[in-house]
C-alpha cells in the first residue's frame, strides 16, 4: 500500500469536530467548512419516501454493493458542471476509502453502476459527502438501500450536510450545529461499521 501524502487521523478528527472538507471549484485548494445549520437523514420512521420509488423497489432492478467501485464512484460525483470535488479531494478520499474511513453505497444494473451515494463514517455517524445517478431512480434506490443498511449496523446519525427538495423527499431535517455537534459527539462513540 502506497504511503498516504495526508494526515489521515487529522482529516477524521475535523470531520468528528463537524467541519467537512471542500474546494470552491476544482482548481482552488481545500479549505475546512463548517455550517450553522446541518441537514440530516431520519434513521427512525421519520424516514420517507415516494410511493412511486416503492414500486421501483419491489421490481428489484438495482443490486446493492458497498464500495465495489470506490474511485468510479468519487468520479461520477465529480462529474458535473459545477464541483467542489477538486483532484486533490479524490485522491484525500481515496486515502480515506484505503484507511477504512470512506465508502461508497452504490445501486448496480446490468454489470454497469449506475448511481451511489459517497460518505464517510466514523463510529455510528454516515457523513454523507456527494450523490450521482447514470440511471433515474438509481441514487433514490441506494438512499432507501443506504437508511436501511445504517439502521442494521445500529448507526445513529445520518448527515447530509446540506438539504434541497429531494433530500426533503426523504424526511431530511435542519437541526443547529450545536444540536449536530451534540449528535454527532454521540454518534462517534458508537462501535459501527460499513463492513
Amino acid at each position: 500500500m502506497t504511503q498516504s501524502l495526508y494526515d489521515i487521523a487529522a482529516i477524521i478528527e475535523g470531520y468528528a469536530q463537524g467541519y467537512f472538507l471542500m474546494a470552491n471549484d476544482p482548481d482552488t485548494s481545500l479549505a475546512w467548512y463548517s455550517s450553522r445549520e446541518r441537514a440530516l437523514i431520519p434513521l427512525d420512521d421519520g424516514f420517507r419516501y415516494p410511493r412511486s420509488l416503492q414500486r421501483i423497489l419491489n421490481q428489484n432492478r438495482f443490486q446493492v454493493a458497498i464500495s465495489q467501485d470506490f474511485k468510479a464512484v468519487v468520479a461520477g460525483c465529480a462529474d458535473r458542471e459545477t464541483t467542489w470535488i477538486s483532484d486533490e479531494l479524490r485522491e484525500i478520499y481515496w486515502q480515506l476509502h484505503l484507511a477504512g474511513w470512506a465508502h461508497s453505497f452504490e445501486t448496480w444494473q446490468d454489470d454497469k453502476l449506475a448511481g451511489a451515494i459517497l460518505g464517510i463514517a466514523i463510529g455510528g455517524a454516515f457523513i454523507g459527502e456527494s450523490m450521482f445517478y447514470r440511471v433515474p431512480e438509481a441514487s433514490k434506490v441506494a438512499m432507501v438501500k443506504l437508511v436501511e443498511w445504517l439502521r442494521v449496523q445500529q448507526f445513529s446519525l445520518f448527515d447530509a450536510q446540506m438539504t434541497n427538495p429531494h433530500l426533503e423527499r426523504f424526511g431530511a431535517y435542519i437541526v443547529s450545529q450545536q444540536e449536530y455537534e451534540k449528535l454527532l459527539k454521540q454518534a462517534i462513540q458508537r462501535p459501527c461499521s460499513m463492513r
